[in-house]
C-alpha cells in the first residue's frame, strides 16, 4: 500500500456511503492521531483500538443524525499525496469552508488541526480536509 492515509479516508467514506455503523481500519500511530482529532471535533461517535498481536485495528463508530440519518462527515478529501506533498506555512494555513471544516496537519509538534497550528504559529504538511 503506497498511501495508508488515503486508504483510511476511503474506508470511512465507503462506510458512510454504505450506511455502516462501525468501520475497521488497520492501525498506525498517524491513523490513531487522525482518529482522535475526528473524535474531538465531533465527526465520529467513538473509536476503539484493538490489539491483535500484529498491527492492530482501529474500530470507528460513525456518527449519523438520529432523525434524518444524515452522516456527520459530508466530505473527506486527501490533500498531500505521496507523489506531491503539500506544505503550508503559518501565513498560508488553509481554512476549510471558512472555518466550519477542519484541515488536519502533520507538524513538527505532532498531528493537529489548522486552528491549533495557527495558535502555536507553526506550519506543516496538510494531510486532509474534513467537513
Amino acid at each position: 500500500m503506497t498511501d495508508p492515509i488515503a486508504d483510511f479516508l476511503t474506508r470511512i467514506r465507503n462506510g458512510i456511503i454504505a450506511g455502516h455503523k462501525v468501520v475497521e481500519i488497520p492501525a498506525s500511530n498517524l491513523k490513531k492521531d487522525i482518529t482522535k482529532i475526528l473524535y474531538d471535533k465531533g465527526y465520529i461517535l467513538s473509536y476503539k483500538y484493538v490489539d491483535d498481536n500484529r498491527q492492530g485495528i482501529i474500530k470507528i463508530a460513525l456518527k449519523y443524525d438520529p432523525d434524518s440519518k444524515v452522516p456527520a462527515i459530508k466530505s473527506l478529501e486527501r490533500i498531500s499525496k505521496p507523489g506531491l506533498r503539500q506544505y503550508a506555512s503559518v501565513d498560508n494555513l488553509p481554512r476549510v469552508l471558512n472555518g466550519l471544516g477542519v484541515a488536519i496537519l502533520s507538524t513538527s509538534q505532532g498531528v493537529m488541526t489548522d486552528k491549533e497550528a495557527r495558535n502555536l504559529k507553526i506550519g506543516g504538511e496538510v494531510l486532509c480536509y474534513v467537513y
